[in-house]
């Protein structure tokens, strides 16, 4: 995906859901910060997006930009509906949110994870996906190891499962 399509669904989920904030909780988090860098990081075709007004709201934008929608058929991208619960984010994640607001997403704005707790995130969900993204913004120096270690501290997870999400990026950053 590239920046002007996610400001694209930005603008059709604000019109579509009547709401003036769309939060982007997936890896195309990224490109409210980042416009190049491995092709890795850009490689899906959807955003993980959510409003606070409501979990039907999510439906209806599945239903209307979603995966085979005529918008996706169209276009080649699409939006996926999801909630506030569907990532673990460490604590704070609010505060650090990257606006992304232009003339191409007409009034709305995308609040986009910052790319530390989108990593954090990656890596608690632990697919292999997720460990390659990790890996790619590590190889770009995209991000930071010791913000990445506060981050895997404030997630809200078991002390156990903690450990082994550090001890995952430790392994990504020396390439073991």
């Amino acid at each position: 995906m590239k920046r002007h399509q996610l400001e694209h669904l930005i603008r059709a989920a604000g019109s579509i859901t009547g709401c003036q904030e769309i939060y982007i909780i997936g890896s195309q988090a990224i490109l409210a910060t980042v416009s190049s860098g491995p092709e890795e990081l850009f490689l899906s075709r959807e955003a993980d997006v959510f409003v606070d007004e409501g979990a039907h709201l999510s439906d209806l934008i599945d239903g209307s930009i979603g995966e085979l929608s005529p918008f996706d058929q169209t276009f080649g991208y699409y939006a996926h509906g999801v909630s506030e619960d569907t990532a673990t984010l460490p604590s704070g994640w609010r505060e650090r949110l990257v606006r992304l607001e232009n003339d191409n997403t007409g009034g709305t704005v995308g609040l986009c994870l910052e790319i530390h707790d989108l990593a954090a995130s990656k890596l608690l969900a632990g697919r292999e996906k997720d460990r390659e993204f990790v890996a790619a913004l590590l190889r770009a120096e995209l991000i930071d190891l010791a913000v990445m270690r506060e981050r895997i501290l404030a997630l809200p997870v078991e002390e156990a499962r903690r450990q082994q999400v550090l001890a995952s990026l430790e392994r990504l950053s020396t390439g073991r």
